[in-house]
């Protein structure tokens, strides 16, 4: 086989800009948020999983936490129950609570882990409620009433916030040199199942888990300016300038809300990348100029 020479040139560039990170990054954890498009798209999905695989032989730790929302839509539609939402969040009654507990820790959660698996990782799924991995609370929710002066509490049913993140099970995983593939359902103290926004569960997993990186895949090229060009980096202090000024609004604010807790929680730097780029977790953790918008 004859080997082109351009190629040779672009993949002795690629390795050699990669080998000081990999000693930089030898057993630290990263935690990556895995959702959006980057979910659905088979060719994505092989990527993402050879990346992560990639990461673990290279000797990072990492941890994936994963979303499902189209797919508990899906799944709801077809067994003809409404799908209501409140602020964003989906309104999470006992029945529909059933679909999401077997869509997130069944559906989604095995297929991740077997593609983990079938690229030579060790992946193990598991969810917030093993182990008592994710301790959590009913999250009340704020609405803006006209005929109250004060905000309106609205009940969402099962939907939760983080108390606590006990890190045993993950740590004796990640040092047995498994994958942890976890999905974003917390126990309340009796009990309880609880539907938990995935960012805000990889955050709180980084934190506790003092993790290197937090890495948020999603369907933008990341932090973008007033002219739509993606910001490469932010610190806390812009951050907050560009929220006030509205640069930063909609949907991508509860990821930096998410972003600026977990640093605040001692991680070491979180980063919002487009999950669309093919390899997008190895370009940003690997390379120079990496992808998205990295915060620290």
């Amino acid at each position: 086989m004859t080997l082109d020479p351009n190629h040779a040139r672009t993949v002795s560039r690629v390795l050699n800009e990669a080998l000081p990170y990999i000693r930089k990054f030898q057993g630290c954890t990263v935690v990556v948020k895995y959702g959006g498009n980057a979910m659905v798209d088979e060719a994505l999905q092989e990527r993402f999983a050879q990346d992560v695989v990639l990461l673990k032989l290279v000797g990072l730790n990492p941890i994936v936490v994963h979303g499902g929302g189209p797919q508990i839509g899906e799944l709801l539609e077809r067994l003809n129950i409404e799908s209501k939402f409140v602020n964003g969040l989906r309104v999470t009654d006992a029945e529909t609570m059933d679909v999401v507990q077997m869509v997130l820790g069944g559906l989604v959660n095995q297929e991740i882990v077997t593609l983990l698996n079938q690229h030579g990782g060790r992946a193990v799924g598991i969810t917030g409620k093993d182990g008592n991995l994710i301790e959590a609370r009913r999250l009340k929710v704020q609405q803006a009433s006209a005929e109250h002066a004060a905000p309106e509490i609205i009940d969402i049913g099962h939907v939760g916030e983080v108390v606590k993140i006990n890190t045993d099970v993950v740590t004796k995983l990640t040092e047995s040199g498994f994958i942890p593939v976890i999905a974003p359902v917390g126990a309340g103290p009796d009990g309880e199942s609880y539907n938990i926004n995935a960012d805000t569960v990889a955050g709180k997993v980084a934190e506790y888990l003092h993790a290197e990186k937090l890495i948020l895949m999603t369907n933008t090229p990341g932090v973008l300016d007033a002219q739509k060009q993606t910001i490469e980096e932010l610190s806390k202090q812009q951050v907050e300038q560009l929220i006030s000024d509205g640069t930063i609004s909609s949907g991508m604010l509860p990821k930096i809300e998410c972003a600026l807790e977990a640093l605040a929680g001692g991680v070491g730097s979180v980063q919002i990348i487009d999950g669309t780029v093919p390899h997008a977790l190895l370009l940003e953790i690997f390379t120079d100029s990496g992808v998205g918008t990295k915060i620290s």
